[in-house]
């Protein structure tokens, strides 16, 4: 039999809706999560069930005839969120690209539109397959019917094929009679009202027993729950009452078979899309994988560009091949504002294009291969005297110093702009932001980049034509992107923070931090007897040996050999997870081995064995700080984490010791002390909280004296500590619930704590209040800098996501203004050490820290100016302090 898929529009867009994370929108604010969402849900199915026929169905807005038969029907639903509704119109845009027919109509529902395919599909002799989230449907499920229940968790989605067999299976009856246990039970997503007082497990029994409600009716009153065992008199008497209602109510939940649509399977069959109609969707919507996913291309003749793009420009190019005409070219560069340059990653072929005209542009290509002056024209090329714009400085920059060659006159980074104008967009390639910006697909040289494979001039859809037009999207960007820069009042961050900052990220991971290979080598020995000794205490407390790692195998041991109370079970098991152990603690103790196996393990895994292979052969390791990738403009450390470093515990801590100084050499560090509080007093101009500051003394003890209202010798350990968890709670909005996690107390309790400290900082209540009803209004927020973060979340019906926008509006201004500061420092820490010709360089960024390696004798100086430079690089209404150490190691000198 052929077979046809039949999709319940509504109940899987809903599913994509709420399944896949609703951050997900255009440049210009439209939500398309759930279109996202419904394609690859469709993607998938399609891929695995391989119909040769497929439609749509659609309910609309006008009432249906339960409407008018049950005011109550669907009244307790709630209305569709205004950014699903917004989706709607698109997806079905996307849908007729896709020539996938679609099937509404005024007074029936979208399920009596299946039922009714479902019918005539059946009697055409074809197998049909209902995809659906909605139970309802079960009753259409016949031996040529199948039911596809779709489920969404997480972003992930699953599917279970409901058969007649799978359905008796689970039910105990047949599909047809889902009408009567919905008769009986009610309904309360379509509020169909049912038997009052009959639940599920009742109205299972009576449809088990009797099938449908014709028959259980006739059978009163001596009606039974199962053979031989008569129905208590209450459930006879509520049956007896609820007749009209079950009546009513199987009415309602009954899918009508015969809805006037004009169908046929062979109408319906699979047909290729309509490519060029949904190249441009998927462009608007800014789906650039799913271009990839469809293998869409731009139509040709056709500019789909909505601003100044290559496509426009005409561009005569060449190959230098001659040491002569470099140097023809290297004199016209000088002479020009900027060219463009885009270079391969091995440095082995450069593209330098540039304009004659605003139509007219010129572009040189430069191959290793094939110019013997290949080195000096790419020495001469990156000097400061020819001003570039390029994409990606940082690793540019890190490729010319691993080739000697000092760059300089990189005055435009389309990367970072990009960045910089969406920190939460999270990929920055070329390619995605033709998509983004142009509304126009350019060539993928991205492997052609990677391999070096390179055709003829002459080919013009060859990886040469994608390397020109990847080096002229360069340029077009750099308009762009300046002009929105300086809309946005971005440009001056960009330009005095940002943008220089490359080189200097590129120069730390140049140089790298060294490492005591031998001394890491005896900590893992050292924590590999550790391991040992604490596995053999858990096999003793267990009475057994087991895998300890298994989630199942200690669940087992813990829950069902030792008796503890399981505190959270998932689909496989019990859970064993840290939240899980942390609460057991005290109960067994096996629970404390557990947590200091795992402790020991994770050391000795990541961090020993993790950085001992990427220890370069110059015994430094050289970490990526990754400038372009977090939403509140914070550098983050990879391959390896050196940001993650833990320093909690006594044996993470160890771990510092293990960066080391080299011979003659001294580590100094400067730690900005509580920056981000500091922040929160300048901002919220509490004038109690800036004298606290001003005063010098310890601020989580002054705080705690204000707020349980006792003398500074007076406040204990632990009303330092609760202080210190609300001051920093503060910070990243925490909610009561999670204070009084953190600190042991009710919720009770922690609220009490923060209405005390509201009360003691007015201010900073005020600005918390400011900040999020501003971030509403203007739909981001900023640092002191300017940095901004758009918020669409705070504009979502969703609850949790909301608060999660209130949460980062509170959070961005404070963390992304620190954020600013450190980068500020690292810059004028940087460039002082080589006007002052010390031989001091930075080495290494750690969140608040900076850490400089400086021969001994430097020692005094670099602290001093390490402290001069950070404390004093941004004017705040309080003092910004920076406390700073020196030492053969990172943990000497903390």
């Amino acid at each position: 039999m052929k077979k046809l898929m039949v999709l319940d529009g509504n109940s899987i867009v809903n599913r994509a809706f709420y399944g896949v994370s609703q951050n997900l929108t255009t440049r210009a604010g439209q939500p398309t999560n759930a279109i996202f969402g419904f394609l690859n849900i469709l993607t998938k199915l399609l891929d695995e069930g391989k119909p040769d026929a497929l439609c749509v169905t659609f309910d609309r807005k006008a009432p249906t005839f339960r409407h008018l038969a049950y005011e109550g029907y669907k009244a307790t639903r709630k209305g569709m969120p205004d950014e699903l509704a917004s989706q709607l119109p698109l997806l079905k845009d996307v849908l007729a690209a896709m020539n996938i027919p679609m099937y509404e109509l005024d007074g029936w529902e979208a399920d009596d539109l299946i039922g009714t395919i479902s019918q005539k599909d059946t009697a055409a002799g074809w197998e049909t397959v209902i995809v659906t989230g909605d139970k309802d449907s079960l009753q259409l499920v016949t031996d040529t019917t199948t039911v596809k229940l779709v489920s969404t968790r997480m972003g992930r989605t699953t599917t279970r094929d409901m058969t007649p067999e799978a359905f008796r299976e689970e039910y105990g009856f047949d599909p047809i009679h889902i009408i009567d246990l919905k008769a009986l039970m009610g309904d309360s997503s379509d509020n169909i009202p049912g038997v009052k007082g009959v639940g599920e497990k009742t109205a299972m029994a009576l449809v088990q027993r009797y099938g449908s409600i014709d028959d259980l009716y006739a059978a009163l009153p001596e009606v039974e729950m199962a053979p031989g065992a008569p129905a208590k008199p209450g459930v006879i008497k509520k049956l007896t009452e609820g007749e009209d209602q079950a009546r009513m109510s199987y009415d309602l939940a009954t899918i009508h078979t015969d809805a006037p649509i004009d169908f046929a399977p062979e109408n319906n069959l699979r047909k290729e899309p309509n490519g060029p109609a949904l190249y441009q969707l998927f462009l608007d919507l800014e789906f650039a994988k799913l271009i990839d996913k469809f293998h869409l291309t731009a139509p040709q003749g056709e500019g789909a560009v909505q601003e100044e793009a290559s496509a426009q420009v005409n561009t005569a190019s060449e190959v230098v091949e001659t040491r002569e005409r470099l140097e023809e070219l290297l004199a016209l560069w000088r002479g020009l504002d900027e060219v463009n340059v885009l270079a391969l990653p091995s440095l082995d072929v450069i593209c330098v294009e540039w304009a004659e005209t605003e139509t007219e542009h010129r572009a040189a290509l430069l191959f290793a291969d094939k110019l013997e002056c290949y080195n000096d024209g790419l020495r001469t090329l990156f000097a400061p005297d020819i001003k570039k714009v390029v994409h990606g400085s940082k690793e540019l920059w890190k490729g010319l110093l691993d080739e000697g060659i000092q760059p300089g006159g990189i005055v435009f980074d389309t990367e970072v702009a990009a960045y910089l104008l969406a920190p939460t967009d999270g990929s920055y390639d070329l390619e995605k932001l033709g998509i983004t910006y142009y509304n126009q697909e350019f060539p993928k040289a991205k492997a052609y980049l990677e391999e070096g494979a390179f055709g003829p001039l002459a080919d013009p859809a060859g990886p040469t034509a994608a390397l020109l037009s990847h080096t002229a999207l360069i340029g077009a960007l750099r308009k762009t992107l300046s002009q929105r820069l300086e809309e946005l009042g971005l440009n001056k961050i960009y330009q005095e923070v940002d943008l220089p900052l490359c080189p200097v990220l590129a120069e730390m991971e140049e140089i790298g931090v060294l490492v005591d290979r031998g001394a890491l080598v005896e900590f893992g020995e050292m924590l590999s007897q550790g391991i040992d000794k604490v596995q053999a205490a858990i096999y003793e407390l267990a009475g057994e040996e087991f895998n300890i790692n298994s989630t199942q195998q200690l669940g087992r041991i813990l829950f069902d050999q030792l008796g503890l109370p399981p505190v959270k079970k998932t689909k496989t098991g019990y859970s064993t997870n840290a939240e899980v152990l942390d609460k057991l603690r005290g109960r067994h103790p096996i629970i404390e081995q557990i947590l200091d196996y795992r402790q020991l393990t994770k050391l000795k895994s990541t961090y020993v064995d993790g950085l001992g292979k990427v220890i370069g052969d110059d015994g430094r390791i050289h970490t990526c700080f990754q400038n372009t990738v977090t939403a509140t403009g914070r550098l983050s450390s990879a391959e390896p984490n050196l940001q993650n470093i833990p320093i909690r515990t006594p044996l993470g801590a160890e771990l510092r010791k293990m960066f080391v100084a080299g011979p003659g050499m001294t580590l100094v560090d400067a730690d900005y002390s509580q920056i981000e509080l500091r922040l929160l007093a300048h901002m919220a101009g509490d004038e109690k909280m800036i004298e606290a500051f001003r005063s010098g003394r310890d601020f989580h003890t002054v705080t705690a004296a204000q707020v349980f209202g006792v003398e500074p010798e007076q406040v204990t350990h632990e009303m330092r500590r609760s202080a210190k968890a609300v001051n920093f709670g503060i910070v990243y909005g925490i909610s009561a619930f999670s204070l009084s996690q953190d600190i042991g107390v009710t919720v009770a309790e922690a609220k009490a704590y923060m209405d005390r400290y509201f009360a003691t900082y007015p201010g900073v209540r005020a600005y918390m209040d400011h900040v999020v009803e501003r971030a509403k209004a203007d739909g981001y927020v900023s640092t002191l800098m300017g940095r901004r973060r758009w918020l669409p979340e705070l504009k979502s019906s969703n609850f949790n996501t909301r608060s999660f926008g209130e949460r980062v509006a509170l959070n961005m201004p404070i963390q992304g203004t620190a954020a600013d500061i450190i980068k500020l420092a690292m810059l004028r820490v940087r460039d002082r050490l080589k006007a002052e010709g010390l031989r001091g360089q930075l080495v290494l960024q750690v969140h608040d820290e900076l850490i400089v390696e400086c021969p001994q004798e430097e020692q005094e100086r670099v602290c001093a100016l390490l402290q001069e430079e950070m404390e004093g690089v941004f004017p705040l209404s309080v003092p910004l302090v920076a406390e700073t150490h020196a030492g053969q190691s990172w943990a000497e000198s903390h």
